[in-house]
């Protein structure tokens, strides 16, 4: 099988592929997966081919979902493998934000070295050093919205520096909830959040329900000089009514990683943004763990039918009970199951195991066979109403 590969991805996400015989292509023509990091796909015409795609990074806004769902494609991400390098990006964000320490170091810059001596030099530096008083995170709140990967090892390291979280999230997870330090206040309303924190981090997906979710009436809400940071993605927050607040001064600083026109110019004007080029994510150990993920769950797939951190289809694993698999993405409807069987026992197939997972409207299916399965066989599966791909697994 062939892979595309777009963007860098990790030569040892790359091995992974090589060591279990796919081979690696830049060409879109007759591949069963392709393997990206942000690379936009969001108007790409689907192969008939195409089997798979795997993102190299959590969201997945890139690629659409709902036309590869359609198709039965199925769409990895990677979850948590970049968890700890935008970690360290919040962790470095709450104490840049109001210790100015970046434009107090630009300030140097300034100083005629060539024409003073040291203590004329020491005495100019005196004089920066009052205009860059700042404030300590120890002892203020901070609000987390989203308890996932990121955002469950933001509240543990920042209670470490003698912060107190408190945190909305109503899709938490049991396994996040246990990973969650017991003397974090969850709250069940956004608004109690934001009303409360002296510094707001946001580690949400981008959605229909997420886009524009800090808008004028959460802002308001806001503490008076408190500082909003956001390393989820930048349609979350509503552009026009952060500048607005940030205008009347109501916002100490807007810290993010996604630079738009808007907020670059505000650099020139304001000390109340701060921008970095979506760096989040970019360290040496997050590109590898993220490459290695990625890629790993693409060879489990198109091998042996297996599914884990798909953002639209189910997870579903089976032990190999045959000589023979099928692997079959079908709408999640009555009958269809039935008619699978029905299909597989017309053409004398035996079935010696059958697991069917959904989520949702899809459902997808492992089917172990020691019976020989001709290829017009995987051809009638494709014709039964409401099954969008089938496929024998090598």
């Amino acid at each position: 099988m062939k892979i595309q590969i777009l963007n860098n991805i990790a030569q040892q996400g790359l091995d992974v592929l090589q060591k279990n015989d796919f081979i690696l292509s830049d060409n879109h023509s007759e591949v069963s997966g392709i393997v990206l990091r942000s690379y936009n796909l969001t108007e790409l015409e689907l192969s008939k081919d195409l089997l798979a795609i795997a993102r190299a990074g959590a969201g997945t806004n890139n690629i659409d979902i709902k036309n590869c769902s359609k198709n039965g494609v199925v769409v990895f991400n990677t979850p948590g493998a970049n968890a700890n390098a935008v970690k360290e990006m919040v962790l470095c964000s709450l104490i840049l934000s109001k210790r100015d320490l970046v434009s107090g170091n630009k300030n140097l810059d300034s100083i005629d070295i060539e024409s003073k001596n040291d203590e004329e030099i020491s005495k100019e530096i005196e004089g920066i050093k009052k205009r860059y008083v700042g404030e300590e995170v120890n002892g203020k709140t901070l609000g987390i919205i989203g308890l996932g990967a990121i955002g469950s090892m933001v509240a543990e390291q920042s209670m470490a520096l003698g912060m107190k979280v408190v945190a909305f999230d109503p899709g938490l997870t049991v396994d996040n909830a246990l990973r969650l330090p017991s003397n974090l206040k969850r709250y069940n309303k956004i608004e109690d959040v934001l009303s409360e924190s002296d510094y707001v981090s946001l580690h949400l997906p981008l959605n229909q329900n997420t886009e524009n979710l800090i808008n004028f009436e959460n802002l308001k809400l806001m503490k008076q000089g408190s500082v909003l940071i956001n390393f989820s993605r930048g349609g979350i927050v509503s552009e026009h009514d952060l500048l607005e607040f940030l205008e009347n001064d109501h916002l100490h600083k807007y810290v993010t990683d996604f630079p738009t026109k808007n907020l670059l110019k505000r650099i020139n004007v304001k000390r109340d943004v701060m921008i970095f080029p979506h760096l989040g994510a970019s360290t040496k150990e997050s590109e590898i763990n993220c490459a290695v993920m990625a890629c790993s769950q693409m060879s489990n797939f198109l091998k042996d039918g297996k599914i884990v951190n798909s953002v639209n289809f189910p997870n579903i694993n089976s032990e190999k009970y045959g000589k023979h698999r099928l692997f079959i993405t079908n709408n999640n409807e009555p009958g269809i199951i039935s008619k699978i069987a029905e299909c597989l026992a017309s053409n004398k197939i035996n079935i010696s195991e059958f697991v069917n997972k959904s989520r949702g409207d899809l459902a997808c299916n492992i089917i172990d066979t020691d019976d020989e399965i001709p290829v017009g066989v995987v051809s009638e599966l494709e014709k039964i109403s409401g099954v969008s791909n089938a496929r024998l697994c090598y």
